[in-house]
């Protein structure tokens, strides 16, 4: 995201001696006095050095910790590598066999000759599969072109051919549709393949369902602008169609398999799960998904774990010949029919020519069909492994903890008793990665913690070499970023001040945060320097009006403000001085949407305007250097900034510019246009919050419009808290016209659905009111 740098203030020049001091506490040293000419210079003693050594090796943590969240290619492929590892030395055992392969091999093709083979010898290989008792008939192949080898077809093709030949096999029935009779005689689910290539599929072929628990998880999954089908009369016979496609990782190897994809823009099923459906006999396929992603894909009886693109890992069995059975005996009948008994069965190739082998953690190659067999034999085993959501922070905290182990002990143990402890952490952290994988199927990566600790290990034993080199990074120059110029002269004439602490005071907190900023972000994703310069134009005018009011700008957060009144300095009108602010950061937005519109108008290019909402909140709060002996900024810390968060952030549910805290409206009653929208229970608050709107200024107070607005208004909350909804809904028709003049639509459509859902259902004995915030 990108973050504006926060707006220099002027440079003050301290003494030499609170330079100094400065110097010393930006290098993360409590301030101490600059010695006397001719006093003895204290001595750098071990403690001194331990310290700097540790510095530098938790930089070097802070920065492994970063990599590992970025995740590169490298530390990927390291990882992917670790967990094929695992698998090599302990595949997955053999025993559980609920799939038959029918393989069209080169034996079989050396009989029925090249593929793709006439359809009534796959209807024949169906009907032979279903009289021998097979359980589902899953195809690994797709029949997306007519049967070239039909009557008819051959008819119009072959010439010159009778005219009474040509007529008769008009007659007879194509062989598509004898494949179509086949399959809709028994359990077949047809594979399908993703293109890259858009394409439309056919409405009247019938689709699997799907149910989604939780967030829509099409954002995370993965997505393909094209389907290859089939005839439409084999996937409308067929009792479930389904994605064979296999997603190979980064270096080619077949880890993982998407259970669900997206295809010509909706989710569709891979082969396996659309098998599992057509098994257990149901509608439906259950995505189960959270803000991360998919969890979970659930069937009648099944709840299959996944990850957050909806792929299964898989615990590989080594290439086993013995689920195979050639398609040629299939044909001729002298394959025993046992073998697929009750089963499912999974009709593919691994004839060399039909290129469809892949690379496995255990298998240099084999065929994608055995790919989609071994899944369909983890998920009914429950053999599937896990990769958890919380495995990254699970080993960030086993590298932050062993790391931090080091940097406590090195100085205590010395080099070569850390060495030999740190091998023994080592030979644990490897004997609990085998535990977790044989044991309950868990994928844990142990080199991160391992390759981090050693990396600290290495920046305390070495450290010493360039200790003396590190340079003592200057104060003053970084003040006027973050802090107000009144703060710059205090801090110039009394650097001790930069020590950490704070003092308490009642202040007022602003946040301000420019509504859908993705939207913004998204139409500027090939102009990086336009948005930059957007933010810059509008970032300023908002600042502006801030200062202009004496408040004080605590940060930017990409396109947010964050301020504050009445610290450093004391502000007796705080309240006031901060929704002046708020009234002029809109006016001012308004002003520049003109301008950009009238640009844009005269340009001939669109533009969107920019909308803000803002927080106002009064409270206690601390207020002071905050943060860490090597960095901190003068910032403000209570519940009262986290209020006034919240109220941001609710200001676009309730269709206004900006919400007022209780402490803040009562203080500015009177001399500003003010209304009570609701009493609010924010996300982390136990206690409601009485919060108002503020419509404007003095001028706007006295106006006939919102006189009339407040009496109808009160009266309107009064009936809704008392639950008359039959006077409430008279009284918000009432309030719309004068709303209107002040843009408050919104506001009213909101009390206009909850009171119709309160006549549908209404609250409960104790309620008082009080709408519970779901949002931040």
């Amino acid at each position: 995201m990108f973050v504006r740098p926060r707006r220099r203030s002027p440079r003050a020049e301290p003494a030499p001696e609170a330079s100094a001091q400065a110097t010393n506490q930006a290098a993360g040293q409590t301030a101490k006095p600059v010695p006397r000419a001719g006093a003895p210079r204290p001595r750098r003693g071990l403690l001194r050095r331990i310290g700097i050594d540790r510095g530098a090796a938790l930089l070097v943590l802070a920065a492994l910790v970063m990599i590992r969240l970025l995740d590169p290619v490298p530390v990927e492929l390291l990882r992917l590598r670790t967990f094929d590892a695992l698998q090599t030395l302990s595949p997955r055992a053999d025993g559980f066999r609920p799939v038959a392969i029918v393989d069209i091999d080169e034996d079989s093709l050396r009989t029925e000759g090249q593929w793709p083979w006439a359809r009534t010898r796959v209807a024949e290989l169906v009907n032979r599969l279903a009289q021998a008792g097979a359980a589902v008939i899953a195809f690994d192949v797709v029949f997306p072109e007519p049967d070239r080898l039909s009557p008819g077809l051959m008819a119009r093709t072959i010439r010159p051919l009778d005219a009474g030949v040509a007529d008769a096999l008009e007659t007879l029935p194509s062989n598509d549709a004898t494949l179509a009779q086949a399959v809709g005689a028994t359990r077949v689910v047809l594979g399908q393949t993703a293109l890259a290539q858009a394409t439309t599929g056919d409405d009247a072929v019938p689709q699997t369902g799907f149910a989604v628990r939780g967030p829509d998880p099409s954002a995370f999954l993965a997505e393909f602008p094209g389907l290859l089908h089939n005839l439409p009369v084999l996937e409308t016979a067929a009792a479930g169609r389904g994605l064979f496609t296999i997603i190979p990782e980064r270096d080619g190897l077949v880890r993982r398999v998407p259970l669900v994809m997206i295809a010509e823009g909706r989710m569709v099923p891979s082969v396996t799960l659309e098998t599992l459906r057509v098994l257990t006999g149901s509608g439906t396929i259950l995505v189960r998904a959270d803000a991360g992603g998919v969890r979970a894909v659930a069937l009648p009886g099944f709840e299959i774990p996944t990850d957050a693109s909806a792929a299964v890992w898989l615990h590989f069995g080594a290439h086993d010949p013995a689920r195979f059975i050639s398609a040629r005996t299939v044909l001729d009948g002298s394959f025993d029919p046992a073998r697929v008994a009750q089963k499912i069965v999974f009709v593919g190739t691994s004839a060399i020519g039909l290129l469809d082998n892949k690379t496995t953690p255990i298998d240099r190659s084999i065929p994608g069909v055995e790919v989609q067999a071994q899944v369909l034999e983890n998920v009914l085993s429950r053999a599937t492994l896990s990769y958890p959501s919380y495995a990254v922070l699970l080993e960030i905290a086993e590298a932050v903890v062993i790391s931090l182990g080091i940097v406590v002990l090195a100085p205590v143990l010395g080099a070569l008793r850390l060495l030999v402890l740190g091998g023994l952490v080592a030979l644990f952290i490897a004997a609990a990665t085998w535990f977790r994988f044989t044991q309950f199927n868990t994928l844990q990566d142990p080199t991160f913690p391992l390759l981090a600790s050693f990396g600290v290990y290495a920046v305390l034993m070495f450290s010493n070499y360039t200790r003396e080199q590190m340079g003592r990074q200057r104060i003053r120059a970084a003040f006027g970023q973050y802090l107000s110029p009144a703060l710059v002269e205090q801090l110039a004439a009394n650097p001790e001040k930069l020590r950490l602490g704070g003092e308490d005071r009642t202040m007022t907190i602003m946040f301000s945060d420019v509504r859908g900023f993705t939207a913004i972000s998204e139409f500027y994703k090939d102009d990086p320097a336009g948005l930059t310069a957007l933010m810059n134009r509008f970032l300023t005018p908002l600042s502006d009006a801030i200062l202009d009011a004496q408040g004080t700008i605590d940060k930017y957060m990409g396109d947010a403000i964050m301020a504050f009144w009445n610290a450093p300095l004391d502000d007796p009108d705080q309240e006031a001085h901060a929704c002046a602010a708020a009234l002029a950061m809109i006016a001012r937005m308004e002003a520049l949407n003109a301008l950009r519109k009238a640009e844009a108008e005269s340009g001939g290019h669109p533009v969107l305007p920019i909308d803000i909402g803002i927080g106002i909140n009064t409270g206690p709060c601390v207020v002071g250097n905050m943060g860490s002996d090597l960095r901190f900024d003068y910032s403000v810390l209570g519940d009262t900034v986290n209020l006034a968060s919240r109220l941001e952030g609710q200001s676009k549910l309730y269709g206004v510019k900006t919400i007022l805290g209780a402490s803040t409206a009562a203080a500015v009653a009177g001399r500003f246009a003010i209304l009570e929208i609701d009493l609010i229970r924010v996300r982390g608050k136990a206690e409601a919050e009485r919060v108002s709107a503020l419509v404007g200024d003095a001028e706007t107070r006295a106006s006939e419009a919102f006189r009339l607005l407040e009496a109808r208004h009160g009266a309107l909350l009064a009936a809704y808290r008392a639950r008359d909804w039959a006077e409430a809904r008279a009284l918000l028709d009432a309030c719309r016209a004068p709303a209107r003049a002040l843009r408050l639509d919104r506001l009213y459509d909101l009390y206009a659905a909850r009171i119709a859902e309160f006549e549908r259902a209404p609250p409960p004995p104790d309620w008082a009111g009080v709408y519970v915030a779901s949002a931040k």
